[in-house]
Formats: structure tokens, C-alpha cells, sequence
């Protein structure tokens, strides 16, 4: 140090040269190295399964929580078991959901405790602002539904991606330590990390868990229905060309009379751009089609429809209707009342299998309750509740 208090350009390198180092020791103990885990083309198909599967997820959640969501680009990564706990600092949620059918493997979604409480607040009819309580049963449950309906959507996803039934089994919540929600015996896991927006309410990150073993069957399935696709399309383009070839044996003055002269017999144009199924001397008729004028059932038809005649159908009279919040329902007592969307005195709906077709007055016979119909549905209106 000098006489004047200052530091030395040498000694301020060299301090400037161990924090560096301080930092990239510390990065080093928190990640690891994808590259020996994971091949680039690895980590972009995860990505983008992630992407497509939650880019339905936030479909969903936008419905359940009447808010705009967005879930940006997922970044993916890998980590020890070990670690897990050190990156989940904060108070969180962690939801396992295992795949019954079309893969075998669990993953593990995380999110804060403050956004899980957002979420149950808005389900539960509040407006997600706050102040909130302690996460309770009835919040957790709130919070394991929204995530059933987010990862059932991301299923359904999923079996459009990869061409296969992908169902999963009814997601189970839990406040302790993610490491001991993943279950599985490897050490190694991939981070598929998300950000997520919720109109104005949350601005957070959700993290998916999943083993590196699963990872790999994810993608592995993903390359081979790609490499599947490219080949049905290598083949329909081999024989478009092979057809394009052999029409191209005629030269295009012969190809033209023959297409002139087909058009003037009447014959199908497929003979003329080189199919050999096609027999030149084929007999071309006017199509005939069936009438749709209403006629008496014949015998056989009227036999079969008295086949129809013993078969039982549900019917249902309804009173009335009326949508409530979770709220009002969890709020529901002895002696509480339901308004229903019906005026007093007015006819009840008849309901055959749940499809209206008339309405009626309630009567009392003896000690029951019944309907008098006093009105049948028409034909038009009955099909127009079929739609």
C-alpha cells in the first residue's frame, strides 16, 4: 500500500482477479455442466416440448383464474439432487405428477408459496391482491386443482406431439423439501425453468423437475416420430416423382391431344397424366343418388325400430339452474337458500338424457311428486339442442 492510503494498480488487479475468482468457484458449486448430461439438440427438444406443453397449461390457468398469463421461452439446465434444495431458497409449493400412460416417469413442478397464494385466492372468489393467510388444506387444494387442469391440458398437448396417448394421474401437493417429492433413485435432474405472468398479480418463475433418465425418454420418443414423418414424406415425394416421370414419357403435344381428346369422351382425367390402373375402356355412368322424399317405414324398417322400443332412457325434471364461486359453495349451511334462474309458477324442463324435448306443470299423485306436460318441443328446436 502506498504512504498516501491509495492502493497500487498491481494490488487492485489483484483483488479485482480473486473475486473473479471467488464467483466463478461459487457458480461452479451451484451448476452443472449440461454438456455431460445433455446434447444441444437434447436441450432444444426439451425445450420445446416444455414450450408447446405449457404454452397449453397457460390456456388454461387464464380460463381458471379470469387473468391474462404468459409463460415465456423455458431455459433448461441440469442439476444434482444435492443442490436441489440450495436453488429454492424461498418458501415454496411443490407438485408431483406422475404419467400413467404413454411414458413411465414423474416430474415435479415448483412454484413460490406467495404465488400459490394468489392462486388459491383467486379460485376461492377474492381478487388476489391480499392481505393472505397462511396456506391451508383448502388452498393447497385449490392450488392441486388449477395444477390437474394445467398439467391435463399439457398432456393433451403432449399426445398431439408425439402421436400417442399421454394421460397422467391427479397431481399431489406438498410443502416439504422437493428433493424428497423426487422419488426417483438418480441423483441427477433436468431444470426446466419457466417464467410466469399473471395480469398484474404475479411476475415469478415456475420450475419443472424431471430425472435426466425421463428427460432423455422425452426426447428420444420426440426424434423418432420426427424421423418417422421424414421418412412417410421422403416416400410420397419418391412416388409423386415416380409418377411425374413415367406421365413424362409422352411429349407435350402428344400429352395435350390426349387430354383434349379425353375431355371430349368423357373419360376420367386420371388415365392421362400416366396411371396404368386406369382401363381405357371404362364405362363411364351418371351418378345416380338416393331420394330424400319422406315415405311409410316399410316392414323391415318398421321391425327394426320396434328393436329400439325396450331400451330405457333417463328422465330428468329440472326446477332450475344457477352458477355459484367455490366461495359460495364452501360457504353452504343447513338452512341455506339457492336462487334458482326459474320465476315462481313457471313450467319445468323435461329432459330425456339430458336433451329438453318439453316442460310441464309439478302435480301432486298420492304422495309423489309429478308432471303434467303441457308443452312438447318441436323438431326444429329439439334438433337445434342436439347441436
Amino acid at each position: 500500500m502506498m504512504n498516501d492510503g491509495m492502493l497500487s494498480q498491481d494490488e487492485i488487479d489483484a483483488l479485482l482477479n480473486v473475486g473473479a475468482e471467488d464467483e466463478e468457484d461459487s457458480e461452479t458449486s451451484e451448476n452443472v455442466d449440461s454438456s455431460e448430461y445433455l446434447t444441444n439438440i437434447e436441450i432444444d427438444a426439451l425445450g420445446e416440448i416444455g414450450n408447446i406443453s405449457f404454452g397449453s397449461s397457460a390456456t388454461t390457468l387464464s380460463t381458471l383464474l379470469n387473468q391474462k398469463v404468459e409463460i415465456t421461452t423455458p431455459t433448461v439446465s441440469v442439476i444434482h439432487r444435492s443442490q436441489i434444495e440450495d436453488s429454492f431458497q424461498f418458501e415454496h409449493v411443490s407438485v408431483q405428477v406422475k404419467y400413467v400412460e404413454g411414458f413411465s416417469g414423474s416430474n415435479v413442478l415448483v412454484i413460490k408459496a406467495e404465488d400459490a397464494q394468489i392462486i388459491s385466492d383467486v379460485m376461492l372468489g377474492g381478487n388476489g391482491e391480499g392481505p393472505f393467510e397462511e396456506l391451508n388444506e383448502i388452498h393447497l387444494s385449490a392450488v392441486q386443482e388449477a395444477m390437474n387442469q394445467m398439467m391435463g391440458a399439457a398432456a393433451t398437448s403432449m399426445s398431439t406431439v408425439f402421436d400417442k396417448r399421454v394421460d397422467i394421474s391427479p397431481p399431489s401437493i406438498s410443502q416439504s423439501d422437493v428433493s424428497d417429492e423426487s422419488n426417483d433413485q438418480e441423483d441427477v435432474f433436468v431444470k426446466v425453468s419457466f417464467q410466469l405472468k399473471v395480469g398484474t398479480l404475479i411476475d415469478s418463475n415456475i420450475m419443472q423437475l424431471m430425472p435426466v433418465k425421463f428427460a432423455k425418454q422425452l426426447v428420444e420418443d420426440l426424434l423418432k416420430e420426427d424421423q418417422v414423418s421424414q421418412a412417410e414424406s421422403a416416400v410420397a415425394v419418391e412416388q409423386v416423382e415416380s409418377n411425374t416421370m413415367y406421365g413424362a414419357a409422352n411429349t407435350a403435344p402428344q400429352a395435350m391431344a390426349q387430354v383434349n381428346e379425353g375431355i371430349m369422351s368423357g373419360r376420367n382425367e386420371a388415365q392421362f397424366l400416366g396411371n396404368p390402373a386406369v382401363n381405357n375402356n371404362s364405362n363411364v355412368q351418371q351418378a345416380e343418388f338416393s331420394s330424400f322424399e319422406q315415405s311409410a317405414p316399410t316392414t323391415s324398417q318398421q321391425r327394426n325400430l320396434d328393436m329400439l322400443l325396450d331400451i330405457p332412457l333417463k328422465v330428468t325434471v329440472e326446477l332450475g339452474r344457477t352458477k355459484r364461486t367455490v366461495k359460495d359453495i364452501l360457504d353452504l349451511t343447513s338452512g341455506s337458500i339457492i336462487e334458482l334462474d326459474k320465476l315462481a309458477g313457471e313450467p319445468v324442463d323435461i329432459l330425456v338424457n339430458n336433451k329438453l324435448i318439453a316442460q310441464g306443470e309439478v302435480v301432486v299423485i298420492d304422495e309423489n311428486f309429478g308432471v303434467r306436460v303441457t308443452d312438447i318441443i318441436s323438431q326444429s328446436d329439439r334438433l337445434m339442442k342436439l347441436k
